[in-house]
């Protein structure tokens, strides 16, 4: 999506301006991936807290939350007495003000996302109905072939749209999903989301082309539900991501 001379790629978490990338940590990307769901909307502190950090994580929010926010407001270039951006509530939250434009391909995952996006209160409201929540963490391309990164990301941003539209409780943006690799450990991804079910899934070499290697684990025993391997060109991610949604949508009861 775009937004003035920026732009910004919420799967990758990467921001450019005039084309050019912009050094931003996942922290403050994992904000501004907030912000944008959600234009025009004051997004409260606590909602940040519960859906980067989670209700159980021991970090000082106050002090994190404010570094991200002034790291993402120099990597804009704007301030916060003079918003063009992101305004400041003070003791209430903050709210993207720009207006912004996304290409309508991307449009459908995107707000399905969104609408999902603040992590506590899917939790809270899934809990009370007595559904279960999955994680879908980021799935890494282990090809070798850094261009496959944009596959494996649309991949899994595909499997959140159709969980979600088929009615499932999804979490697929929480910045512990999007982190390296040796740091999503689903045990730590359930105590901090509050899970029941977690995707992982991998972009691997075949004989010919790639495959896809997508694993539905059970929290918080992380007992291996059922595991998948789908053939797939780079040109086949939506049907790479019904297949999973396909696949496991039926075994995520509660």
């Amino acid at each position: 999506m775009t937004f003035g001379r920026f732009s910004f790629e919420s799967a990758s978490g990467e921001l450019r301006r005039d084309g050019v990338p912009l050094k931003l940590a996942g922290q403050p990307a994992a904000v501004l991936r907030l912000l944008l769901a959600s234009p025009g909307r004051i997004v409260s502190r606590d909602e940040m807290k519960a859906a980067l950090w989670g209700d159980d994580t021991n970090v000082d929010f106050e002090r994190s939350l404010n570094v991200c926010i002034a790291q993402l407001r120099m990597a804009l270039g704007e301030s916060a007495e003079k918003p063009v951006f992101i305004k400041t509530h003070p003791k209430k939250g903050y709210e993207f003000i720009a207006p912004i434009s996304m290409p309508i391909a991307r449009r459908r995952w995107w707000w399905a996302m969104a609408a999902g996006v603040v992590v506590a209160g899917v939790v809270a409201v899934a809990r009370r109905a007595g559904k279960p929540v999955v994680a879908i963490s980021r799935f890494d391309n282990e090809t070798g072939d850094a261009s496959l990164d944009r596959l494996a990301d649309s991949v899994a941003d595909g499997v959140v749209a159709d969980l979600t539209e088929a009615g499932h409780e999804v979490i697929g943006n929480a910045a512990i999903l999007r982190g390296p690799r040796n740091e999503r450990d689903p045990a730590r991804i359930g105590e901090a989301l509050g899970v029941g079910y977690v995707i992982l899934c991998q972009l691997q070499n075949a004989s010919p082309g790639y495959r896809l290697l997508a694993h539905l684990i059970r929290l918080p025993e992380q007992t291996h539900l059922k595991v998948v391997r789908i053939p797939i060109t780079p040109k086949e991610a939506a049907s790479g991501a019904k297949r999973i949604a396909d696949e496991f949508g039926p075994r995520l009861t509660a």
